[in-house]
């Protein structure tokens, strides 16, 4: 350990990765290796719900039981993400034997690889080692990382001729911590699934927490940048599987916060449009803990934006309805008028409805709605897994199915649809 590490980049892309346990640290890293493409093995008897996501929909293989060495057969990196150092160095000792770089979770020193505190814009990415202090490495990265959204000084994202000018003289906390925001509660919107569609306030926020409670559609390169020490708490909730109930998450944020932490709840989109953050508030403000609530980007509006449908358009909708689709039109529980919204002109956004989308168009054709209205579906929108289909409101429910589409997904019915005749279908950042 008295050596240097050799920082280098790897490109993953088909190459297979092992990830050995099925816990909080592996639903940190895990989004990682997806996005360089790397082509994953995961091994855990039990996986959280995040991870169970990324299985159903089909980015990484799942082997449901404890690590065997021949696991790491053709794996050129494995991560072990499991607390149990006995498990731990079982992994190291096969990945010796077969000369297959190995990062620990439980013990960096019993390592032959460290994952680093990283930050991305854009095209760069910036990977920091701390000579083995991880709050050294994420201090350092969180002051580029700063320099690099301010889009200004002495650091810029912008290739320039004489290299990437560093200010020195800039100092560089490293011992970060809270910082006086313990015991209060955020309320933070992620966006709709492009890590980089996070506010500003919400990002900075996040960098700044000791507990993170996350849902199932935050975006997962966001958890990677977390610094050491966060708590992860995933709180995810899978369409129709299992799902922690609401009222232990709202406990959770009220337990660590009068604890003294500074609580960040992660919610995909905005934390109030179908989120359930009106609920969270309210038991926080029953408890006595003070709330932030940051606004995100709903995927109500930017799922038909990233698939190049405006929701107006001038001379075609002059207005928008979003409804939640997870309840049927015939179920006493819905509360949705959808004899009334069959008979407006404008555009309709539908989120959670893949399910009874079936249900849906035919009730709004039994009342009224051509069945030649455009409608197109946007699967995981913003993201590089982002799939759309363009139909007619009569024939969308079968062509989402014949698709094979998969929730996340947003329907959008109107003329809006074929207001900009799909020019921005493959156009995305």
């Amino acid at each position: 350990m008295s050596a240097n590490p050799y920082p280098v980049g790897l490109w993953l892309a088909g190459l297979r990765v092992v990830v050995v346990g099925g816990g909080a640290v592996a639903t940190r890293r895990v989004p990682a290796l997806l996005d360089a493409g790397g082509d994953v093995l995961l091994v855990s008897p039990e996986l959280t719900p995040a991870l169970r996501a990324h299985v159903d929909a089909g980015r990484l293989r799942w082997v449901p039981r404890r690590f065997v060495s021949a696991d790491l057969d053709g794996a050129w990196l494995v991560q072990v993400a499991v607390d149990d150092p006995a498990a731990a160095a079982e992994v190291s000792s096969a990945a010796a034997e077969r000369q297959v770089f190995c990062v620990r979770a439980d013990d960096r020193r019993a390592a032959t690889a460290w994952t680093p505190a990283v930050t991305r814009y854009g095209p760069v990415t910036v990977a920091v080692l701390g000579g083995g202090d991880p709050r050294r490495a994420v201090a350092v990265r969180d002051a580029i990382r700063t320099l690099l959204h301010e889009r200004k000084g002495p650091l810029s994202a912008e290739p320039v001729e004489q290299g990437l000018p560093v200010d020195t003289q800039r100092p560089v906390d490293t011992q970060p911590g809270r910082i006086g925001r313990g015991g209060q509660v955020a309320l933070v919107g992620a966006g709709p699934g492009d890590p980089e569609l996070i506010t500003l306030k919400g990002w900075r926020l996040l960098t700044e927490a000791d507990v993170v409670v996350a849902d199932r559609l935050v975006p997962g390169l966001l958890l990677d940048e977390l610094r050491s020490g966060v708590e992860l708490v995933d709180a995810s909730k899978i369409p129709y599987g299992p799902s922690r109930a609401q009222e232990e998450i709202n406990q959770i944020l009220v337990d660590r916060a009068r604890a003294g932490a500074f609580v960040v709840r992660l919610k995909g989109g905005d934390p109030y449009v179908f989120g359930r953050g009106g609920e969270e508030l309210l038991a926080c403000a029953a408890a006595g803990v003070p709330v932030t609530v940051v606004p995100g980007v709903t995927s109500s509006i930017a799922a038909p934006a990233a698939a190049g449908i405006p929701v107006t358009h001038r001379a075609v909708a002059h207005e928008f309805t979003v409804v939640s689709g997870h309840v049927a039109p015939d179920s006493p529980d819905s509360l949705v008028r959808w004899d009334a919204l069959a008979g407006l002109r404008g555009t309709l956004v539908i989120l959670m409805g893949l399910k009874t989308l079936p249900a849906i168009t035919a009730t709004l054709l039994a009342h009224g709605r051509p069945a030649s209205t455009p409608a197109a579906v946007v699967q995981e929108a913003t993201t590089g897994a982002q799939r759309i289909i363009r139909s007619t409101l009569g024939a969308v429910a079968a062509d989402t199915a014949s698709a094979g589409l998969r929730p996340p997904a947003v329907v959008v019915v109107g003329d809006v649809v074929a207001a900009l005749g799909g020019l921005l279908d493959t156009v995305r950042d």
